[in-house]
């Protein structure tokens, strides 16, 4: 009998539709139920997944069923699982229940919210789910806002504006015959800071680190001294994107500090705060985002710690006419009539997904406060890790902890003694032990399956991180991830390939 799929044209039948989006349904809520019955991490090698699929397309139909088959035995091992209690590295990113059935009907939907005609219940839904995350954040009114896939994107938007701002004339003429652009940004930077000075001509050599603290914060006087000096130089300053949470520290740059900066010389104020933002929604961490009413442009990503599925970046802004100067560009067919918000106008984009819909339920299901309790516990927990840290001997932390995210290594107590009485080449070289020590650990503890963990190095050492911020992380979690790093250290103390770890206890004993 021939399959009635070949003779048939139009979409999915909707029965097939109903039946089989019912199994993805309850997939979905028993994969949510119990994530931590896959590893975090997968055990795979590069092509594995590729090497077991078709290489060709299929020309004939397919059952739905067989494709969700192949999804379950040949992609689902080959997942890294954002949504595992253990995932601690990078950043997290929860997709929670109401975010993901707001991606549904999103996706069901499927409208552009490029103008305000071309859907008019989703942008007047984005203008109002923004107003409320600013309320929730306790920013001023003055601040308008615009949802981006992520904050790369926003942080390139916000610097263009800051370019043209500066220079009008660059978005008729370009770049070329401009005096060299400078843009400011700490040694703790994101790179997408970079990568949009890149993408928008200023160059890497545009982009000007300033120095940090000691605990990895931007001094401001290093950049009122730069932006001196370069105006010296000939050169045209023009943007400085501070830091509310570094991506390798959470470090806070002093804002109001480099406010006054910004505002001596006319610098447009860029402040990246896509993680640490939102620690801002619990009341007794609004000062987080102290000095930011002085910023002409703020990026806060939901995706990060809003339990929002990928992706959903959000940037306000404070005059929205200097951003749409920079990017409006209106043809003939695009042309609308009336005082109404047409998104397109607001970056590079003119395709633009209904995201508002989804951090709009998730706002409504959880309320403001069962945000901020669940963000709360989240910053209880990484200053819980970070006091098991310092209590162990065995082990140091390398950053302070503002929020959840902590940055420590192990150092076993014996090599610390050593290091006191060593000189600096005996310390140097125990130092690259300690790097080769932690890579390894890191490497075993991924390697398990029960706990995925990220890195960066501060100070030239080899740093692990552990950031806290899954909606289905808890104390167990947590302590599971600890338990299990210090049962790593301690087997990778006994190996023979870490000489100095291995046979250092009796000496450390000694001169202890």
């Amino acid at each position: 009998m021939s399959d009635p799929r070949k003779e048939r044209l139009g979409d999915m039948d909707l029965e097939e539709f109903r039946r089989i989006g019912m199994r993805i349904i309850d997939w979905a809520a028993d994969y949510l139920g119990h994530p931590d019955r896959y590893p975090v991490f997968p055990a795979i090698r590069p092509g594995d997944v590729k090497g077991r699929l078709a290489p060709t397309p299929p020309v004939e139909p397919e059952p739905m069923d067989a494709v969700l088959t192949d999804f379950e035995q040949i992609i689902l091992p080959g997942i890294t699982h954002w949504n595992h209690p253990r995932f601690f590295a990078y950043f997290a990113n929860t997709a929670s229940g109401p975010g993901i059935l707001g991606e549904l009907l999103a996706a069901c939907l499927n409208v552009n919210v490029m103008l305000w005609r071309t859907s008019p219940a989703a942008t007047e839904l984005e203008e109002l789910v923004l107003s409320w995350l600013r309320q929730m954040l306790d920013l001023d009114a003055g601040l308008h806002g615009a949802i981006m896939d992520t904050a790369s994107t926003a942080s390139m938007v916000a610097i263009a504006a800051a370019r043209d701002s500066a220079e009008p004339t660059i978005r008729l003429r370009g770049m070329a015959g401009q005096r060299r652009m400078r843009l400011y940004a700490s040694e703790q930077a994101h790179s997408s800071i970079e990568k949009a000075a890149i993408t928008l001509g200023i160059g890497q050599e545009g982009v000007r680190k300033i120095p940090t603290d000691p605990a990895f914060r931007m001094v401001p006087e290093a950049l009122r001294a730069a932006v001196v000096e370069d105006l010296g130089a000939g050169l045209r300053p023009f943007c400085v994107a501070a830091t509310v949470g570094t991506t390798s520290t959470t470090s806070v740059d002093p804002i109001p500090a480099i406010v006054s900066v910004c505002r001596e010389h006319g610098l447009w104020l860029h402040v990246d705060a896509a993680y640490a933002g939102m620690a801002a929604i619990v009341p007794e961490h609004r000062d987080v985002l102290a000095g930011c009413e002085g910023a002409d442009s703020l990026v806060v990503n939901p995706h990060k710690w809003l339990f929002t599925p990928m992706d959903c970046s959000v940037l306000y802004v404070r005059d929205a006419d200097r951003l749409k100067r920079a990017f409006s560009l209106v043809p003939e067919y695009l042309r609308t009539e009336g005082d109404v918000t047409n998104y397109m106008d607001w970056g590079i984009q003119l395709g633009r997904r209904f995201r508002a819909l989804k951090l709009w339920m998730i706002v409504r299901y959880f309320g403001h406060e069962g945000l901020a309790a669940r963000i709360r516990e989240h910053l209880r927990l990484g200053q819980q890790l970070a006091q098991w840290v310092d209590a162990d001997p065995d082990w140091e932390r390398l950053a302070p902890t503002p929020f959840s995210t902590v940055c420590f290594r192990m150092r076993p107590s014996a090599l610390a003694c050593i290091m006191r009485s060593a000189d600096e080449a005996e310390r140097e070289s125990i130092e690259r032990e300690l790097d080769r020590l932690n890579e390894a650990l890191l490497d075993e503890v991924n390697k398990s399956g029960r706990v995925f963990l990220s890195h960066t190095r501060l100070h030239g050492r080899y740093t692990i991180r552990v950031a806290i911020g899954n909606i289905r992380s808890d104390e167990v979690a947590v302590r599971e991830a600890w338990e299990c790093l210090r049962a790593a250290g301690a087997r990778l103390c006994a190996d023979e390939r870490f000489v100095s770890c291995s046979r250092s206890a009796d000496e450390g004993r000694g001169k202890s």
